[in-house]
């Protein structure tokens, strides 16, 4: 049985990035091979020198919403801070709020001028709540207007530009995080990637609550992974398909490909189109049935991110890369440094 302390490691406080660096691909590159167990330190825009042609690059082009509202009661005044997470069906969204306790079922609260509000109408098992929204116009418009990017809790200080918490393929609006190891890549550097006869294809995984979802069972078996929306076109799994019938690589880039790849193959390790939701939580013991090599960036202490890369490459190993990072002191989650597993 894995246990939660199993996934941990220690980092020290100054190496959170706090802020992008100013050019995207000149960020640190930690290759790591799995069969001869080596490490690389490159930069970033050297990933091209690891893809070959008629490999393929599966990159996931959600794009961030400005997902947090901050507003007040409608009755008592009580400030209120709404994190979207996923639009189930018309107006209704699952929330999370804070502070909770003034959210309860039936109360209204809004935001702006009262050009949105939002009723509660029912707490969901994860702690958070399902809410209406209310409002004269298009919701997209009055979000971009009110809402704000929803940078994770570790970033302290404040973005200048959002769209460096943006992909620069990023297309498919309805994430709450960004999916940050496509951070990293240029049009530029994606255009010379093309150029050297690598399919790159697009999928949609809109990243939801589990980013924000700590592992709280010691047992990690019992965690239950948030369900996220995912698209996958006839198109893109035909191309890769077809690539790794002809022995090609599939790199992911991102855990979020990961775990879109991995829910629609099947057990020979044909991808199959489709759309739906999925909540594939991948812990070491997983085999992998789609994906060859991952881009990714380096992941929280007991995070189940961290737990899927050490099912990819091997627990005791990746705690050690983990270690090698700290000491070479490379610059760490979402605005961070990048890996590559081979």
């Amino acid at each position: 049985m894995w246990r939660l302390e199993d996934f941990d490691y220690d980092l020290p406080e100054e190496l959170i990035a706090q802020h992008p660096i100013e050019e995207r691909d000149k960020s640190r590159l930690l290759v790591y091979d799995r069969n001869a167990k080596s490490i690389e330190h490159r930069i970033f825009s050297d990933v091209i020198d690891y893809l070959q042609p008629g490999d393929v690059m599966v990159i996931n082009d959600t794009r961030v919403i400005p997902a947090r509202l901050i507003g007040y009661r409608e009755d008592t005044g009580g400030k209120m801070e709404f994190l979207l997470l996923k639009r189930l069906e018309g107006d209704k969204w699952e929330v999370i709020e804070k502070p909770g306790r003034r959210a309860k079922i039936g109360t209204t609260f809004v935001f702006g001028n009262g050009e949105l509000k939002a009723r509660v109408l029912e707490k969901t098992s994860q702690g958070g709540r399902i809410v209406e929204f209310m409002y004269d116009g298009i919701f997209e418009e009055i979000l971009d207007k009110l809402g704000q990017m929803p940078l994770p809790p570790y970033i302290k200080e404040k973005l200048d530009d959002n769209e460096r918490y943006q992909t620069v393929y990023a297309k498919n609006k309805g994430s709450a995080a960004a999916p940050t190891a496509g951070l990293h890549f240029t049009e530029e550097l994606l255009g010379r990637i093309a150029q050297k006869g690598v399919n790159i294809v697009h999928i949609t995984l809109h990243v939801g609550l589990g980013t924000f979802r700590p592992v709280k069972e010691e047992d990690i078996t019992k965690h239950q992974m948030h369900s996220e929306y995912y698209q996958v076109n006839k198109n893109a799994a035909d191309v890769i398909n077809s690539a790794r019938r002809s022995g090609h690589k599939l790199f992911a880039v991102g855990t979020t490909c990961v775990r879109t790849l991995e829910t629609i193959a099947d057990e020979q390790g044909v991808v199959h189109a489709g759309e739906g939701w999925t909540d594939i939580f991948i812990y070491p013991g997983y085999r992998f049935k789609a994906i060859d090599a991952l881009i990714t960036n380096f992941h929280l202490p007991k995070s189940t991110l961290l737990m899927l890369i050490s099912a990819f490459a091997g627990r005791e190993e990746m705690l050690r890369v983990y270690k090698e990072a700290v000491d070479k002191r490379y610059r760490f989650f979402s605005f961070g440094d990048a890996m590559l597993i081979l």
